[in-house]
């Protein structure tokens, strides 16, 4: 019996980790403007342990990422993401985050989607 349940537990281990990928593709939404956005963006999420890949989209906000689940989530990079004053539809920035960005990058109170213009004026 003792054999029995050890052989189960094994095999319950076994099948919780390979459900966790190594490469795993996310994408979402993270409000910025320009290329120093970008940059500020990818940076905040490579620093995340775990993430290989980072990269922002400029016109359409959006963050694509491959990362290691079995170290992080998509949660844990949305609020590295944040710290850094940029927003997900989850998580906000506080205001002394989202302030700490370069003036021009205070999307908050712009709409424009104009990040072509905006990242040729840096």
């Amino acid at each position: 019996m003792k054999k029995i349940i050890i052989a189960v537990f094994a095999l319950l281990i076994t099948t919780v980790s390979s459900a966790q990928e190594k490469n795993k593709k996310i994408k979402f939404d993270v409000n910025g403007k320009c290329a120093m956005c970008k940059e500020r963006i990818e940076k905040a999420a490579l620093n995340v342990k775990g993430v290989k890949y980072a990269s922002w989209d400029i016109p359409s906000h959006q963050l694509s990422l491959i990362v290691d689940e079995r170290k992080t989530d998509a949660m844990k990079i949305k609020s590295a993401i944040v710290a850094v004053g940029h927003d997900t539809k989850e998580l906000k920035a506080t205001e002394e985050a989202y302030y700490s960005v370069h003036p021009c990058c205070l999307y908050r109170e712009d709409n424009s989607d104009d990040g072509k213009a905006h990242s040729d004026s840096h």
